[in-house]
């Protein structure tokens, strides 16, 4: 069994987190619910960001907010020194009125609305991640019009593709984001924006995949990159500032993964653009980074009220939960795997193998398959771990669902970050008929 941050075993064979008993958990707060272990973001966090500073390498490491966004874990991350990209204006909505620093949020998105670029402008945010034509457009237009600088990178897709599922590799050159490096998009891309009158163009940005274990691929992103960037030096005289290599680091959800430690990552990538720079006579630009599932992935865990089972002879023991993909729809999105235990029964033997299904009415909502675990019984409480990244943040409404509470945990404490949605909560929007009175 593998245990992740600070989750441990107490004398009454109860898994805690962050030194908190997760049956009190869930008798004070209901299940299901999401648990963040905060002395493990913090660890992940000091580990991208010391790694940097050891080095004496100028650089912003970004929470990539889109794995999950709520007021609470913006503060925790401005507590850490941390910078956060957000992809709507919804999470900037949500950075801003936790108080987050303006100068610090980076806007990404491959279609930003016209309100959502006034709402950037508005709040006077750090840097907005240009992705298309279109939006170049929309940005001089609007830059002109409120005589505001803006800075600004281009995305560009340098062709390298990470070890990673098809759904959600993103640096190939057949991708919806970002210029094409290589078929003159980009190039175009840097003839419309470097000399601008008000759109500050600092560099560029790639993001080339996400589940990543091997830091290879973001050396050759480097490399296309940083040579991209001295030619246009070399053609233009422009002198890129900022290189953003993006996030994608992996993290451990089964026994078949390898993640690395955030310092290798930006060890790694540190020597790479080093190297590269030095290669082709360039200033160092400040490095970028863009860590989200790894500061958050396994640092949350979800819990469970196992209810209802079913057995069928000779092919499988199913059990059920109160939750199921309203709330993970990862397993049925991305045959996404996880591991679990029952955290009210960790020193029982586990000898009786489960699939682990969901209440939504459809027959793929199953969070584990053949999950190992101590004889599971009605009211039993389901840890499903690493559920930190996509959880909360893609949790819907389906089936009528209320979306779970939000708790941290720390040294012995916890505190509800997000409420439970109530019934009230799901019908709060609804209007009555009355077409035709």
């Amino acid at each position: 069994m593998h245990l992740y941050g600070t989750q441990a075993v107490n004398e009454k064979g109860h898994l805690t987190i962050g030194g908190v008993d997760t049956t009190e958990l869930a008798a004070t707060y209901g299940t299901p619910q999401f648990v963040y272990d905060l002395a493990l973001f913090r660890e992940r966090a000091r580990g991208f960001v010391d790694t940097f500073e050891k080095a004496g390498v100028k650089a912003q490491v970004a929470y990539a907010s889109k794995a999950f966004s709520s007021v609470a874990i913006y503060q925790v991350a401005a507590q850490e020194g941390l910078s956060v990209d957000v992809v709507s204006g919804g999470e900037l909505y949500t950075v801003l009125k936790a108080g987050f620093p303006s100068a610090k949020i980076h806007f990404h998105g491959n279609n930003k609305s016209l309100e959502e670029l006034h709402q950037a402008f508005d709040s006077k945010i750090g840097c907005i991640v240009i992705d298309n034509f279109y939006e170049i457009e929309q940005l001089k237009e609007l830059a002109t019009v409120k005589q505001q600088k803006m800075d600004v990178l281009i995305r560009v897709t340098p062709g390298v593709e990470a070890h990673t599922h098809d759904f959600i590799t993103t640096g190939q050159a057949d991708s919806k984001f970002g210029f094409d490096l290589s078929n003159g998009q980009a190039d175009e891309a840097f003839q419309q924006l470097y000399q601008h009158d008000f759109l500050q163009l600092k560099g560029m940005h790639c993001h080339i995949g996400s589940q990543i274990f091997e830091t290879e691929a973001f050396s050759l992103a480097a490399q296309k990159v940083v040579a991209k960037m001295a030619e246009w030096e070399k053609t233009t005289g422009f002198k890129a500032t900022v290189l953003n290599l993006g996030g994608g680091f992996g993290i451990r959800y089964t026994e078949e993964d390898a993640p690395l430690e955030p310092a290798v990552y930006v060890d790694d990538m540190i020597q790479a653009v080093k190297k590269e720079a030095a290669a082709h006579e360039v200033a160092l630009p400040e490095i970028w980074i863009e860590p989200g599932r790894s500061l958050v992935g396994d640092a949350g865990t979800t819990l469970y009220t196992i209810g209802s089972s079913k057995v069928v002879p000779d092919v499988r023991n199913y059990i059920a939960i109160d939750g199921g993909m309203s709330d993970n729809i990862r397993p049925a999105l991305y045959d996404a795997k996880y591991e679990g235990v029952l955290a009210n029964k960790m020193k029982e033997k586990a000898d009786t193998v489960y699939t682990i299904a969901g209440k939504l009415c459809e027959s793929g909502d199953k969070i584990i398959e053949d999950l190992t675990l101590p004889k599971a019984e009605a009211h039993d409480l389901l840890a499903t771990f690493c559920t930190g990244a996509y959880g909360y943040a893609m949790a819907s409404n389906y089936n009528r669902m209320p979306r779970p509470a939000v708790v941290f945990v720390e040294n012995g404490q916890h505190q509800l970050v997000v409420k439970r949605e109530t019934m009230e909560d799901l019908v709060k929007l609804d209007l009555p008929f009355t077409l035709g009175e």
